[in-house]
């Protein structure tokens, strides 16, 4: 007889079933599944708890427990969104939201070190990997080192842009991941419910000639995405 808990077994046969199945496609509800292995729906909802800490499901409420997408894992490396996407096999995408000059607010221009009120440029994108959302991105960026930039493509790598029209290489970034929660409208536009958790990225970047060029706020659903580091002693 298997010493492992209930729960621990049926968590296996689960894994077993959620490997035959396509990402989003929803599992048997609780009553079938407690039917089907012979145990109670509480015994079930621990291994369906334990398989959402995993990562391999995520719940809806009302709706049922679904199988989650591949959690992509960032390392450490300074590496663009769109870089990251494709190094995974996934194909990277943006929506643009809204994209326009504005007077510098004050926090952005501490992080840049430039005067409260000089013009910046505030785009507001929604990251894609293979055309669902990843990521909630608002970036502020000098107008006065990227002319004309809201004449460009910004639905696609917003570094490459500023690599081959502005001839700015972003080299290096000071980066803090902090974890939160999503208001209503975040949530909708990732496609989770509201007050879903996310890891919150704020960034800013310097170029090759040591100019202050970027201050990013991402949002990344937590369902979906992680930030793995080696420590070494």
């Amino acid at each position: 007889m298997s010493r492992l808990p209930k729960y621990q077994h049926v968590r296996g046969l689960l894994v077993a079933e959620i490997d035959l199945l396509q990402p989003d496609e929803a599992l048997p509800q609780e009553r079938e599944l407690a039917e089907r292995y012979g145990i109670s729906r509480a015994t079930v909802r621990q291994a369906l708890q334990l398989l959402t800490e995993e990562g391999r499901v995520y719940s809806v409420r009302g709706k049922g427990t679904f199988v989650a997408r591949q959690r992509i894992s960032k390392d450490p490396v300074l590496t663009s969104f769109s870089e990251d996407m494709l190094a995974r096999g996934l194909q990277p995408g943006s929506r643009l939201l809204s994209a326009e000059e504005v007077p510098a607010p004050a926090t952005t221009a501490r992080a840049l070190e430039i005067e409260e009120g000089t013009p910046v440029y505030r785009i507001v994108r929604i990251r894609l990997a293979d055309f669902l959302p990843m990521c909630l991105e608002t970036l502020h960026l000098p107008a006065r080192l990227f002319p004309k930039l809201l004449d460009q493509d910004l639905e696609g790598s917003l570094y490459r842009v500023m690599e081959t029209r502005y001839n700015t290489r972003v080299s290096g970034a000071d980066q803090d991941l902090t974890a939160t929660v999503l208001t209503k409208l975040q949530a909708e536009l990732l496609g989770v419910p509201a007050r879903s958790p996310a890891l919150r990225a704020m960034r800013i970047s310097v170029d090759t000639r040591g100019r202050l060029v970027e201050e990013a706020e991402s949002l990344y659903r937590a369902d979906r995405y992680n930030f793995h580091l080696v420590i070494r002693r």
